[in-house]
């Protein structure tokens, strides 16, 4: 199986991360190879520029992709989504000149829009049944409506930071994306393909969770169950010779000073918290 992945970019190092996260080592990707073995001796990596891994895999160069959703809708081909990674976030948004009169999508009957995304601009514009000109631009899409090339823009923005450095406005949003793991639909469902998107949503699942461990005593075992905002429940297993039990949890990590808190206070000794690698849910 080929795993089509960023090249180079923002989104690079991040997916080989969850890559190796996930346990399919990456052996030898050095810069500028174009595709690297993994510890599967059935998975190999290639290394394409992230709007190109889309066709790759339409076309067959590729089973399985790991690209942003905005690339993927771009290419317009017919992939699966099977997995959101939940990282490269980004929204791809409309916006035009803070003091110009174009205030709602409709202001753009009869303009111009200037954007790196046609084929997601045309299909945003069919949506809303208007057919403004697009322009298709290869960078320094912000200058665009300044320099009369065009009278709005449909850009990438993460904070809208450079938007306002640049004097435009948002109108609408356009498109949410984040990277997802695509598929051809012919096989989306094969045996190989379930394992690999198994393997990164286990990754997925652990990210922001951790696994608790404490002794509590046996007559605040109600208690403390109670209190523990875990997966399922806590695990309960006995300590011999002892009158307490062994509480083993998951929770978000955004619970765990609450939680220890509340569980010290009922008695629970020997709190240990660790990060979780990999959750199979």
């Amino acid at each position: 199986m080929r795993i089509a992945v960023p090249n180079k970019g923002r989104l690079h190092d991040p997916t080989i991360d969850v890559l190796e996260r996930a346990g399919l080592h990456v052996a030898d990707g050095a810069d500028r190879k174009l595709y690297a073995e993994t510890v599967d001796p059935e998975v190999t990596v290639l290394f394409v520029r992230a709007a190109d891994i889309p066709e790759y895999v339409a076309d067959g160069a590729a089973d399985v992709g790991i690209t942003g959703l905005d690339q993927v809708r771009e290419a317009g081909v017919d992939l699966h989504d099977l997995l959101d990674l939940g990282y490269g976030t980004c929204r791809l948004v409309l916006a035009a000149p803070e003091k110009s009169a174009v205030e709602s999508v409709d202001d753009l009957a009869g303009g111009t829009v200037a954007t790196e995304f046609p084929n997601v601009a045309r299909d945003f514009f069919a949506e809303r049944g208007i057919d403004p000109a697009i322009v298709e631009v290869s960078g320094a899409t912000e200058l665009t409506p300044h320099v009369d090339v065009a009278d709005a823009i449909i850009d990438i923005t993460s904070t809208g930071t450079t938007l306002a450095v640049n004097n435009l406005a948002i109108v609408e949003e356009v498109l949410q994306s984040s990277v997802r793991l695509v598929a051809r639909p012919d096989v989306a469902d094969d045996p190989k393909v379930e394992e690999v998107a198994t393997a990164l949503a286990s990754v997925i699942s652990a990210d922001d969770k951790r696994y608790l461990m404490m002794n509590v005593p046996t007559d605040r075992l109600d208690d403390v169950r109670e209190v523990i905002p875990g997966l399922g429940g806590p695990t309960v297993m006995d300590i011999a010779g002892d009158d307490a039990v062994a509480v083993h949890a998951v929770v978000d990590e955004d619970d765990v000073f609450t939680t220890i808190n509340d569980v010290k206070g009922m008695g629970a000794s020997d709190v240990l918290v660790t990060e979780i690698e990999r959750l199979v849910e």
